[in-house]
């Protein structure tokens, strides 16, 4: 049934329920943040301009000699990192092989320094290759270190279908930044 404004009862009455929105988050569901021309390019690739962008708004937590530690703009959970080549490469395969060893190297001192700062009880650790295997930004090779604690995983991303986040980005950036080795 269609009410006076145009809307099927069920979506008229009240459900009791509170809502939290996360609007911020259909421009990364539209791809309204994508550059003309699409990620491909060096140019329009966030991962190759994000350290050429003056600190703190890139949100660069470390640079290495062949890769840097950038915080994810969409991040499943407070300090959700990606270690970058900054040769835009799209494939591990494609990596040389000091580009490998330093993103390991720093794979695991972001996982030490994740731990110092907020305790995590572990982590997911992963690189998706390819569109069809979810990379959204397949273009740039990008590996996500993902904190995680006992019971983040609760309703509100599960039934609510929203990701509660107790910390901004830039917060995040700085307790990451001041704690990462020199």
């Amino acid at each position: 049934m269609t009410g006076a404004e145009g809307h099927t009862e069920s979506t008229a009455m009240a459900d009791g329920l509170d809502r939290l929105w996360t609007p911020h988050r259909m421009t990364y569901i539209s791809g309204g943040d994508r550059p003309e021309g699409g990620y491909e390019r060096p140019g329009g690739c966030p991962f190759c301009l994000a350290p050429q962008r003056p600190e703190p708004d890139n949100l660069v937590v470390a640079r290495g000699k062949h890769v840097f530690v950038v915080l994810n703009l969409y991040p499943y959970n407070p300090g959700h990192l990606l270690v970058c080549p900054y040769r835009h490469v799209a494939d591990y395969t494609d990596l040389d092989d000091r580009e490998t060893a330093e993103l390991a190297v720093v794979t695991q001192t972001a996982m030490r320094v994740i731990r110092k700062v907020s305790s995590a009880h572990g982590f997911n650790l992963g690189m998706n290759q390819g569109g069809v295997a979810g990379a959204g930004i397949a273009a740039h090779l990008h590996q996500h270190v993902v904190p995680r604690w006992g019971g983040d995983s609760n309703f509100m991303p599960v039934i609510g279908r929203t990701k509660v986040l107790p910390q901004l980005l830039g917060d995040t950036r700085a307790l990451l930044s001041s704690a990462w080795p020199s």
